[in-house]
């Protein structure tokens, strides 16, 4: 019920964040073809969480076989991404990240479609009930990360912060 109810909660969120940030998506750059892949995407992570977690609040086994339709449309969103992200070429190192991203997002659904499938012919597997149940907290991890990139939150990053430590020379210069 818990996970129901923050699914719901961080879908309305996700709402509030598309509509204040709408101007951006409709543009027609490449810039504003990955904010709507982000928003795309952290509302189809939220949405596999949705639906999953309430259709598991169904008494009988109801889980194997939502988990595996939700995983399927899950795969249809992350090849459109993959389209549309190759579509104009020329993308960078953003979309490669983007890129990246929604493929870890296309594993998570596979093991997903995998489980429902093992769920739904061995009705008995508490396993695969368990591995379905931590997907949903790692869609809710996928979710909220890319709802974070998506408001521009800021970004504190190992790699970024050695790079800026270099080309300083060490030095904060305040």
């Amino acid at each position: 019920m818990t996970s129901g109810a923050a699914a719901g909660a961080l879908i309305g969120l996700l709402f509030v964040a598309i509509s204040v940030s709408g101007g951006r998506l409709e543009q027609q750059t490449v810039e504003a073809r990955l904010h709507r892949i982000r928003a795309s995407a952290s509302f189809t992570a939220f949405n596999n969480a949705l639906a999953v977690s309430l259709f598991s609040l169904i008494p009988g086994h109801k889980i194997g076989p939502t988990a595996l339709v939700v995983a399927a449309f899950g795969l249809f969103f992350v090849a459109a991404s993959l389209v549309m992200l190759l579509r104009k070429g020329r993308l960078g190192w953003r979309a490669a990240r983007d890129a990246a991203f929604i493929l870890g997002l296309a594993v998570v659904f596979l093991v997903q479609l995998y489980e429902g499938i093992d769920v739904w012919m061995h009705p008995g597997d508490s396993g695969s009930v368990d591995t379905i149940a931590i997907l949903v907290v790692i869609c809710f991890l996928i979710g909220i990360a890319r709802a974070w990139e998506l408001i521009r939150g800021p970004e504190i990053g190992l790699v970024q912060e050695l790079s800026a430590s270099v080309r300083k020379g060490g030095h904060d210069g305040g």
